[in-house]
């Protein structure tokens, strides 16, 4: 079941109906149980893993704790060290065979081959669940938790079967933190219609996001894509900012989607965008880009591998390890894992020149803060940032760079080549328009809380725009073209 799906806008307020209707002892039995139906309507089998990953991670923090409790210090750090390896080796070996085990396959091939043997391919047929990457994440974070001695072990088994499988936030985040949202399932929600409200138009500007502005960009972007060395540099050009802002409206409009859905049950889950594309600097844009992730690295693998405390070379190579890491954690392919290196590079560069970038700055007496030098470091860390999607969106290696020879390939525009990409000109004036409103929304909530302002007009003006957002999401996201809504880009992570 999907957001975008009919049967989850009959699902959403069943759920939430029932939810209020329900005394508060049996909410969190209700919540469960839709949220292993909603997960489970893609394939009953992915409910045997979700219930595995919970069930060791549930384990392993109960005898964390039993270990801690051990007279011998010596003998407790060694046993919550052992049952913080169990859990870890047992929730990511399961990652690794449904999600790996044919790209380490393909991997091992490659090299007996070039090596002038034979091996041939073994392609285990094995479906990917829906949001692995995420849930497994999400519970192995409750273990370090636990071991950190930051939380203590849930005992209620369903309240904590519920962390790992809340449906708002289950398939593709924001990964929340146990200390964050566990203790939410035990709080009294009394139905707040303001809040409602607020949930609800952050839900409608998801979809916006996702049905009005993703989907439309999308059918440009996978026209060029899907020929890589067909078109011109201006074509792969305006492809790739398209998925720039496609990536980003249909990552962030599930997120937000997710958001608001929690907020109108009255729980309250962690912002996953912060205007992203307006950061100065990589740095920077990965404290706003999938915030979640970006944390979940930085607290449980950079701190633990020692972080900027270090001597500097260390610190380069775990910002690599940690970016080609996180590159893999997002698919089984080398785009991605040249992707998320690409990031760690940025990084490393970025902190070996920050001297330098410093004393030229200064001896050509540049004010930082002017608004023409942000608006060129945020130009050009969008720059670095669209080329490295190039990789992200490519179906191959091998495709990326095809794509990326074709950036300098003179363009033939005559014709209105741009408007046989896909996308008729009216699509495509109102993919630009739609990218302009995003941006638009990005700048004027920086200091404006945009949901309070409407909120806080007339009964009139609030109806007419809630009106509106519909059916312009109706008729430009459903009807208005040709193509039907693509399926959310993260779901295969």
């Amino acid at each position: 079941m999907s957001f975008i799906s009919g049967s989850f806008l009959l699902f959403f307020p069943v759920v939430t109906i029932v939810y209020f209707s329900l005394p508060q002892k049996l909410r969190w039995f209700w919540l469960l149980i839709a949220s292993y139906f909603f997960y489970m309507s893609w394939s009953p089998q992915y409910g045997i893993l979700l219930a595995v990953s919970t069930v060791i991670t549930y384990f392993s923090g109960l005898l964390i704790e039993k270990a801690g409790a051990l007279p011998d210090a010596a003998q407790a750090a060694k046993r919550k060290k052992l049952w913080v390896a169990v859990s870890f080796v047992l929730n990511l070996g399961i990652l690794v065979v449904f999600k790996y085990l044919n790209f380490f396959d393909e991997i091992y091939t490659d090299v007996i081959s070039s090596m002038g043997m034979s091996a041939g391919a073994m392609k285990f047929d094995l479906l990917l669940p829906v949001g692995i990457s995420f849930y497994t994440f999400q519970a192995l974070s409750y273990t370090v938790d636990v071991y950190r001695g930051d939380l203590r072990p849930e005992r209620h088994f369903g309240k904590y079967a519920l962390f790992v499988s809340f449906f708002p936030q289950l398939v593709a985040g924001p990964i929340e933190k146990s200390k964050d949202l566990l203790h939410q399932f035990s709080e009294i929600h009394r139905f707040d219609y303001d809040r409602a409200r607020r949930g609800f138009l952050l839900m409608l500007w998801g979809y916006f996001q996702k049905m009005v502005v993703a989907d439309r960009l999308g059918q440009l972007v996978n026209t060029v894509y899907g020929s890589p060395g067909k078109y011109s540099g201006a074509e792969v050009a305006v492809a790739s900012i398209f998925f720039a802002f496609q990536i980003y409206c249909d990552f962030g409009g599930y997120s937000n989607i997710a958001i608001g859905a929690a907020q109108v049950l009255g729980f309250s889950l962690t912002t996953n965008f912060s205007r992203p594309y307006f950061s100065l600097s990589i740095k920077e844009f990965w404290r706003r880009w999938h915030i979640t992730l970006g944390a979940w690295f930085r607290d449980y693998l950079y701190i633990p591998l020692g972080g900027n405390r270090c001597s500097l070379f260390k610190q380069c190579l775990n910002l690599f390890l940690v970016f080609a890491v996180c590159g893999l954690w997002h698919g089984a392919s080398f785009t991605f894992v040249i992707w998320g290196t690409l990031h760690g590079l940025y990084q490393i560069f970025g902190l070996l020149l920050k001297p330098a970038r410093r004393k030229a700055a200064a001896a050509l007496n540049i004010d930082p803060d002017s608004r023409l030098n942000r608006f060129l470091r945020a130009s050009f860390t969008f720059v670095l940032v669209d080329f490295a999607w190039i990789f992200f969106r490519a179906g191959t290696v091998q495709d990326a760079f095809t794509l990326i020879g074709s950036l300098f390939r003179p363009a033939d525009l005559s014709g209105g080549a741009l408007f046989r990409l896909g996308l008729t000109a009216p699509e495509f004036f109102a993919g630009i328009l739609g990218i302009a409103v995003v941006l638009a929304v990005d700048v004027l909530s920086r200091k404006t809380d945009l949901r309070a302002l409407l909120l806080e007009k007339r009964p009139a003006v609030r109806w007419t725009a809630y009106f509106s957002a519909v059916l312009v999401i109706l008729i430009l996201g459903i009807y208005g073209s040709q193509y039907t809504a693509q399926q959310f880009i993260y779901f295969q992570f």
